[in-house]
């Protein structure tokens, strides 16, 4: 089947793959829903939640159009069953910041056929360059302050929260297309008991001259839950400017990505670096709601699927670093060691086995360093590519 619009972009067909564009909400919901079919007897799959997926793609909905453009395609085979998926990208704001003139693919699923996935990828870099773009990056789901990056290594335990897992054929289709690396994303490991007691009492010298120079830490405060995600926007911005493919978040952005997470912080996790009242520094950590996801069949919360969560919050054992940022002329204080010190002690505290920290730039000695020498070890690649036109 061929829907009306794919003659919009240079239409892609072997004998065995027709490419649709989705041009309506039920090709959407099809859309979202391919990689449950494409990973049903998969044990390690975690499927995302499906009102998070649909707040995010649909175009009338997601902040993300409010600045940016993006269209979704899905491959079929000869009997119309759908054999994969992919989004070609169009993010202004990652135009404008960092003058490259590259758009993203992203949202890439596919069935282990080369022919699938090169025609979803034609489809893909055909949109782009009829954007007039010169390159594409990917994967990215929208952007890098989304899910993004291919698993290239460790498949053998199921993805923490808001990271992106997929089969090892993936590799070597976007090889064979002529993609080369971009850069290295690394996950470390790091297991509750294990810090070095003079590492620990290092911290805590730190954590006492930072508070001599006026620079003290506290807990997020949930009952101003929005002003907080407010107040995490521009140190997010400032902090993480140099990193691959950053795109400065929006207002709009920053609020629903605090929505998607609220019912699942535990305020503990997320601390505020402040000076004369002024955050300087952030450090977010979340329970791993993947413990519970990879139970919920589809992605759906409704029937069954709420009551998993609400009463699996307790079980979790892991928890994931997403984010830990530091004002650049605040770096060199110690501040990283500190706050990775109190998630350690918070996670002992609490019973939790350990947590992921994800992702790091290989490039990033500063961080890589820091979380060397408090034990964290790399357990899991993801990679970014580049492709020019």
């Amino acid at each position: 089947m061929e829907s009306a619009n794919a003659t919009q972009v240079d239409q892609v067909a072997t004998q065995s793959v027709q490419i649709e564009q989705v041009d309506s909400a039920r090709l959407l919901k099809q859309f979202i829903d391919f990689p449950h079919d494409l990973y049903a007897s998969d044990p390690n799959y975690v499927p995302e939640l499906y009102m998070s997926q649909e707040a995010l793609l649909n175009k009338k909905k997601s902040p993300f159009f409010l600045h940016s453009s993006a269209e979704y395609f899905l491959a079929r085979n000869t009997s119309g069953k759908i054999v994969g998926r992919i989004a070609a990208i169009r993010n202004n704001n990652y135009i404008e910041f960092s003058k490259e003139n590259a758009g993203f693919f992203g949202f890439f699923d596919v069935i282990n056929d080369y022919s699938v996935a090169k025609a979803l990828l034609d489809a893909a870099c055909a949109w782009l360059r009829n954007e007039n773009l010169d390159s594409v990056i990917g994967p990215c789901n929208f952007s890098t302050n989304e899910t993004c990056g291919l698993l290239i290594e460790n498949f053998d335990e199921p993805p923490c929260i808001l990271t992106t897992y997929n089969a090892p054929y993936y590799r070597a289709f976007v090889d064979q297309y002529g993609f080369q690396k971009h850069s290295d994303l690394l996950s470390y490991w790091l297991k509750t008991g294990t810090l070095d007691p003079k590492l620990e009492a290092l911290s805590a010298q730190l954590e006492e001259r930072l508070t001599r120079n006026g620079i003290t830490l506290r807990t997020i405060n949930m009952k101003d839950f929005k002003a907080e995600v407010e107040r995490f926007l521009p140190i997010y911005n400032k902090s993480w400017s140099e990193n691959l493919g950053f795109v400065p978040m929006t207002h709009a952005e920053v609020r629903q990505m605090g929505e998607d997470l609220k019912m699942g912080v535990d305020p503990d996790f997320v601390y505020f670096a402040e000076k004369n009242g002024e955050v300087i520094g952030i450090a977010l950590a979340v329970p791993n709601l993947n413990e519970i996801f990879i139970k919920i069949k589809r992605g759906r919360l409704l029937p069954t699927g709420l009551f998993k969560f609400l009463f699996g919050r307790k079980s979790i054992k892991s928890v994931r670093v997403v984010a830990l940022g530091i004002l650049p002329e605040y770096r060199r204080f110690g501040l990283d060691m500190v706050m990775y010190t109190k998630f350690y002690q918070t996670a002992q505290r609490k019973g939790i086995r350990g947590g992921e920290a994800s992702w790091i730039l290989e490039k990033n000695d500063l961080m890589n360093r820091a979380l060397l020498q408090i034990g964290g070890q790399v357990f899991r690649k993801h990679r970014i590519y580049q492709k020019y036109f």
